[in-house]
């Protein structure tokens, strides 16, 4: 805001000829009084008012001139425009636009909210701030829609409710707007703020879900029965794989094995196995050969004793 510096006889003087300079109304112009006129005496001279007179700053410019000095503590090259219409529109000018945008418009979104807070001081009424770069509100306003569209139609589709990342209070009004026209499905704000959400219910929402069931399906419905997993059936008690050991495809009698009897809780009795009869003990071969064998050498002495 530039300002004048206009002088008269007395502050009433001054402050006339500065708005007539400037063609301002008193509404419209900021005044600042530097010295107020004295009369002059017999002996002293009288020293003339003087006052400041600038253009009074509208609210959207107020909140641009503060964006602009905030960019160099930012260390950023950018420039506001402003433009007033229904609600005032601030479009950051920057061959560095990440630098402006930030991850999902977060830093653009923090500065809207310091514009906002600027633009309203001293106003009865609030009035909204939008602060932009490169087009980017539109864009995620698109995005944000077509998402709504896609969640809405999942919820229907499998009768749960879906829940959406925590969005800031302008991004929820969007969801919200983009699904009320939908007859299929109602959207509900849950959670405190920053990490407030959306939650898109549908009309047709399911109530059958097996109790500590989270996953969407039932658990007793998974395409097969417990109690016939794998084509056979599990006794009662048998937790050792789910069959019966005694059944098994060239397995054994668990009580006939190794010829104990485990029906007698006293101890394990051995029964008497079928007692075989032992083969005949073998003339070792190589003392035959050799002729030292013990049975030849009687033979031998058995044939000098007849002869």
């Amino acid at each position: 805001m530039k300002e004048y510096e206009f002088s008269g006889k007395t502050v009433e003087e001054a402050v006339e000829e500065g708005l007539a300079a400037l063609s301002l109304t008193r509404e419209q112009a900021e005044i600042v009084v530097l010295e107020e006129g004295k009369k002059g005496g017999l002996f002293s001279k009288g020293v003339k008012a003087r006052v400041k007179i600038g253009k009074k700053m509208s609210d959207g410019e107020r909140a641009a001139q503060f964006l602009e000095g905030l960019f160099p503590l930012m260390h950023i090259a950018a420039t506001a425009e402003l433009t007033e219409g229904e609600q005032m529109h601030i479009n950051i000018v920057t061959p560095n636009s990440y630098a402006v945008i930030g991850h999902r418009g977060e830093i653009l979104d923090a500065m809207q909210v310091l514009a906002g807070a600027v633009a309203n001081i001293g106003r009865e009424e609030y009035e909204r701030v939008v602060v932009d770069c490169e087009n980017y509100r539109e864009k995620r306003e698109q995005t944000l829609r077509r998402l709504a569209g896609r969640l809405a139609e999942k919820a229907v589709r499998t009768g749960r409710k879906v829940s959406l990342e925590p969005m800031t209070p302008y991004e929820r009004r969007i969801i919200h707007s983009a699904l009320a026209d939908n007859t299929e499905v109602k959207t509900a704000s849950e959670g405190k703020e920053p990490a407030r959400y959306i939650v898109v219910i549908p009309n047709n929402l399911r109530s059958d879900r097996p109790y500590g069931d989270r996953r969407g399906y039932d658990r007793d419905r998974r395409g097969y029965d417990r109690d016939r997993r794998g084509g056979y059936d599990r006794p009662y008690g048998d937790r050792r794989g789910g069959y019966d050991r005694d059944r098994r495809e060239g397995g054994y009698d668990r009580d006939r094995r190794d010829g104990y009897d485990r029906d007698r809780r006293g101890g394990y009795e051995r029964r008497e196995r079928p007692s075989s009869p032992r083969p005949a003990k073998r003339t070792p071969y190589f003392g035959t050969y050799l002729g030292n064998s013990g049975a030849g050498k009687k033979e031998e002495d058995t044939n000098k004793e007849e002869e």
